[in-house]
């Protein structure tokens, strides 16, 4: 009886011992795998196609261009632009009227194919010490009658947003009537307020010299 149990313990704890062991086996017992020609895969026989898109020439942007540079200034009448040479004075309606009000300074100058023109007015009447009205800008076309600017006028009034520069600004017109020798600002309302500022651009004849008269020799 005892020699039946002891072979029965054999059979069992053998086969046990055996799964243990190749368990412990080492990786290095078993054969490597080849390395592949290819991996992860062979190249195709043919590159793939790629579509063509739109080309690239004779695209626009969708920004609005700016204004181009003005090189010359476009004379449409030549009696026009005689007289327009000597505008001399700035007059400012908005204090014309008060006593002590003085008309301001304006330069027009002629570089070559290209009129400028630049100037300035400061108040003088009482109580509105401090506001002044300035014109800086190119000369773009004079015309019968017309006169435009690409440039800006400032408008600086004390009580008008807190004294605050008020600015228009752009291609700006400047029209004259019949014989009138000023030119208007079309677009002189006060971007502020909405006051009608009568912005005028005067002509002024300069002073003609007259020669001095020889005296004669006394003998």
């Amino acid at each position: 009886m005892n020699r039946l149990l002891l072979s029965i313990a054999c059979a069992v704890a053998l086969p046990a011992a055996m799964t243990a062991a190749f368990a412990q086996t080492p990786p290095a017992a078993q054969a490597p795998q080849p390395p592949s020609s290819y991996y992860p895969a062979p190249p195709p026989l043919q590159a793939p196609t790629v579509q063509q898109g739109v080309p690239t020439t004779g695209l626009s942007s969708p920004l609005p261009a700016g204004p181009s540079k003005i090189e010359r200034t476009e004379i449409a009448s030549d009696t026009e632009a005689q007289l327009f040479i000597d505008a001399r004075k700035i007059v400012w309606g908005r204090h014309a009227k008060q006593k002590g009000a003085k008309p301001g300074d304006v330069t027009v100058t002629r570089q070559g194919n290209l009129w400028t023109i630049k100037g300035r007015i400061d108040s003088a009447a009482p109580g509105t010490e401090g506001d002044w009205a300035s014109i800086d800008g190119v000369v773009e076309r004079i015309a019968a009658g017309v006169v435009q600017i690409r440039g800006e006028v400032a408008f600086r009034v004390a009580k008008v947003e807190k004294g605050t520069p008020c600015k228009v600004s752009g291609t700006l017109t400047f029209r004259r009537s019949g014989k009138s020798q000023v030119w208007r600002l079309a677009e002189g309302d006060n971007p502020c307020d909405g006051t009608r500022e009568g912005f005028d651009l005067v002509h002024e004849k300069p002073a003609e010299k007259k020669p001095v008269p020889t005296q004669p020799k006394r003998s």
